[in-house]
């Protein structure tokens, strides 16, 4: 055959004509040799590893072969342990090199250990963990905890100091992780554990805050860093039930915004239940504040009877039944003028009905006295307002009150009557319900909680019902002669009691002022005091037969233990100034002292008056007859007699001034 003509360029390069093929030989057989190489390491560093394990306990040597190449790591017990263990690698047939990155056990504090989702399937281990629990068994104890998929990467390394029960409190961290999206991490700081993340649904917001109430016994949360998950649809509603109570119903952005919500909703139920049903969610359009819409949401609500007022699809709707009939426009007027940036006004779909029932409160505070609830006309109102302003001077008066039909029969009168008894509180309520009055607070004094149920009933109109709750002040005991005396000026400063012309009987307007002074002497007990009665002026009916119970109510302080009969109490002794007595007795003696006395005179008089001409006792004057009945509801109201006295006959105040209280030495 004859030979091929040959070209110089293929005589000078013929000879990579096979080099394709020998990289195609090396590529193929390098990893088949490789890994038996490999594998070869792998199985004769096998008894180094497992040489390692103390008992009890996993090996801490840790080994990962690449080719003919060893990379050690983990924490050897001491330094001769880690010097022994990369002598023994060294000597491995088939080894080219050894990368030690072997530690040292220490002592770590604080003990931290971290455990992060970096993926959906993979968390990975770093900090510190029980020198005493091995990587294995740890990922063997935390596995349970996760999905089946899930991987879990121990990087951490071990150290002394673990807190107890470490393997609970890490299961606890790990099941946390579950319901959170990729890049959260559970820290486990010595016994604080902390979480950080954000929930993967709103469903799942809910579960982990739940969770976090309750951490492992012996450990307690720290920084809790959880975003709540977004929503396509978020929604904010308040329902409003019969009989005042709400219900708060689908999204709130965060824990901070649902304290606040909560705080308005407490407040807008006046003293009725709050449902919080609410599910805390990102989603809210961008430009609008959760707190402004919450405070709209409610000023809504509060026009309602029941009915919902809800935000969605930034429009806010209303439904249900109005407050009252001129609500209808206020709330149609809010939605036109007064929604919160961002929001668009929706559908309104309310009907009026009557009120039922029919309301109407008056609350009083240090500084003011607010109306709210409804009344009948504007003549009612005039006359509620004719009725605070005397009793209240020094509070501000803010009326919050509507208008609307179906009150009942002599509201005015049943307000009125509670009005009085409020003025005597510190502080309280006033509540009308269709025909019930209910009155609650606490007193300023001591001597008159007790009868205000009795007294709120007796000037009740026809029909009504009333109840009482008053709590009376915790007692006092003040050793200051100055704070003493003080106190005693407070009681009288301002006030003139003043009986009606020839009568005893005590007026109403006289007790706060007597409970006062009672209060005051309670609480010093060197107080001793001393009362003048007042004359009448000139041309005034002549005085009465003196009494021991002339004129008082059913009044006396329940601390007295000196209760009247129901008749009595019903019905008080009204002096009759027309038919006065020649003979009439001097009432019971206001104190030991003076009871002494007239004794004495009485014993002497016997003595010296022959038996058949026993003279007539004299006849008290009007003056020493009020002082008297001062005295005695003073005592019933739990002054000592020894520290409390009438003047004598023969002295008395001027009408104008009224009766006399002053202390003596």
């Amino acid at each position: 055959m004859p030979a091929l003509p040959s070209s110089p360029l293929l005589r000078k390069f013929g000879w990579a004509v096979g080099l394709p093929g020998l990289a195609l030989i090396v590529g193929v057989a390098t990893p088949f040799l490789a890994s038996r190489a490999e594998r070869r390491l792998d199985e004769t560093a096998g008894p180094v590893v497992r040489a390692t394990a103390e008992t009890g306990l996993e090996p801490w040597l840790r080994l990962t072969v690449r080719g003919r190449d060893l990379i050690a790591t983990g924490e050897a017990p001491d330094e001769a342990g880690r010097v022994a263990a990369l002598d023994r690698l060294k000597r491995l047939p088939g080894l080219r090199h050894v990368v030690g990155r072997i530690g040292i056990v220490e002592d770590a504090s604080p003990f931290v250990w971290t455990a992060t989702r970096t993926s959906p399937e993979r968390i990975e281990l770093t900090g510190n963990r029980p020198v005493e629990i091995g990587p294995r068994a740890l990922a063997a104890k935390l596995a349970p905890e996760l999905p089946y998929e899930t991987r879990i990467v121990d990087q951490a390394k071990a150290a002394r100091g673990a807190p107890p029960d470490f393997s609970t409190a890490s299961a606890f961290a790990l099941e946390q992780l579950k319901p959170l999206a990729p890049g959260a991490s559970a820290t486990i700081a010595d016994t604080t554990v902390s979480l950080s993340g954000e929930a993967s649904t709103v469903a799942d917001y809910e579960a982990v805050r739940q969770a976090l109430a309750h951490p492992p016994t012996g450990f307690t949360m720290g920084k809790i860093d959880i975003r709540p998950a977004a929503t396509p649809d978020f929604r904010f509603a308040v329902t409003r039930e019969r009989g005042g109570s709400l219900v708060l119903s689908g999204n709130v952005v965060s824990e901070t915004a649902r304290e606040e919500i909560r705080a308005m909703a407490d407040d807008a139920a006046d003293g009725a239940t709050v449902d919080d049903r609410m599910q805390t969610a990102r989603g809210l359009a961008d430009g609008i504040d959760p707190t402004t819409l919450g405070r709209f949401a409610f000023r809504l609500s509060s026009l309602l009877q029941d009915g919902s007022v809800t935000y969605a699809d930034s429009r806010l709707s209303v439904s249900g039944t109005a407050l009252d009939g001129q609500a209808i426009g206020e709330i149609d007027a809010l939605l036109r003028d007064g929604r919160p940036s961002g929001t668009r006004a929706g559908p309104v779909d309310l009907a009026a009905m009557p009120l039922s029932p029919y309301r109407f409160m008056v609350r009083r505070e240090s500084d003011a006295v607010t109306l709210t609830g409804h009344l009948p006309d504007g003549a009612t109102r005039d006359r509620i307002l004719a009725t605070l302003r005397p009793r209240f001077f020094r509070e501000r008066i803010v009326d919050k009150s509507r208008i609307a039909e179906g009150a009942p029969p002599n509201l005015a009168g049943a307000v009125e009557a509670g009005i009085t008894g409020l003025a005597m509180l510190a502080t309280g309520d006033l509540r009308l319900s269709d025909r019930r009055l209910a009155l609650t607070g606490d007193s300023l004094y001591r001597e008159s909680a007790g009868r205000f149920e009795a007294d709120l009933a007796r000037r009740m109109p026809a029909g009504w019902q009333a109840q009482a709750e008053v709590k009376p002040p915790p007692g006092t005991t003040l050793d200051d002669p100055a704070a003493c005396r003080n106190s005693f000026d407070r009681a009288t400063n301002g006030s003139r009691l003043v009986f009606a012309p020839g009568g005893v009987t005590l007026r109403a307007e006289f007790y706060p002022t007597l409970d006062a002074v009672a209060s005051a002497a309670k609480a010093c007990p060197g107080l001793r005091i001393e009362v003048t009665g007042h004359s009448d002026p000139a041309g005034a009916a002549s005085a009465p037969k003196p009494a021991l119970d002339a004129g008082v109510e059913n009044t006396s302080s329940v601390d007295s233990g000196k209760s009247r009969d129901a008749d009595k109490a019903s019905k008080p002794v009204v002096a009759k100034a027309d038919k006065p007595n020649t003979k009439p007795a001097d009432p019971k003696p206001a104190s030991v002292k003076d009871g002494k006395d007239k004794a004495a005179k009485d014993k002497d008089a016997k003595a010296e008056a022959p038996k058949e001409a026993k003279p007539a006792e004299p006849e008290p004057d009007i003056a020493r007859q009020r002082a008297l009945v001062i005295v005695e509801y003073l005592l019933q109201a739990g002054i000592p007699a020894d520290r409390i006295v009438a003047a004598p006959a023969g002295r008395a105040n001027a009408t104008g001034q009224g009766v006399g209280l002053a202390l003596r030495s």
